[in-house]
């Protein structure tokens, strides 16, 4: 047998439900349909959020692949800048030897490779300083605002800056 306190309860939830229930069908319908479309409008709101996840994700995984390398190529850039000043120093006579040229023809493959990686130098002699691309060292005479010597080369991995040029921007004095 029920105890008389079960039979009052399943009594009010039977009642409960029954005052849930209205009375109008087209009102029970319209609530039906009022949460079908907020449901709707939550799915298709986290379906967005989804794609732009998703999008988002495949962009950074790009873009850590792309620059990836910096570190190794921030490493070898001063080898190929001694490799310039090497060459630069060199007299006339020794430059004509052979090894003189197998280094020269290994600095070009340096070079080479580090193009093919997405690395570019950047061009700063007789351009407008910028501070995205230059690095100003010091003052000389010049065109004012012109980068009038280029101490060291900069270089962009992609569209990046890995290394600003180190340059001399001029003072607006005439030489």
């Amino acid at each position: 047998m029920i105890p008389r306190e079960r039979e009052e309860e399943q009594t009010t939830d039977e009642e409960s439900e029954e005052e849930e229930q209205p009375e109008d069908p087209e009102q029970a319908l319209a609530e039906v349909r009022e949460k079908t479309e907020e449901y709707l409008a939550n799915w298709q709101r986290a379906q967005a959020d989804f794609v732009n996840y998703r999008r988002r994700s495949e962009q950074e995984k790009e873009e850590l692949g792309k620059f990836a390398n910096t570190q190794l190529i921030l490493s070898i850039l001063p080898v190929l800048d001694d490799l310039e000043r090497a060459f630069d120093s060199i007299t006339p006579e020794v430059a004509e030897l052979s090894w003189v040229e197998g280094i020269r023809l290994i600095e070009r493959k340096l070079q080479a490779g580090l193009e093919a990686q997405g690395v570019s130098q950047i061009k700063a002699m007789g351009e407008p300083f910028d501070p995205n691309f230059h690095e100003a060292a010091m003052h000389g005479k010049g065109e004012d605002g012109m980068v009038v010597q280029e101490l060291q080369k900069g270089y962009m991995l992609h569209d990046r800056v890995i290394r600003p040029a180190r340059v001399v921007v001029g003072n607006g004095e005439t030489e």
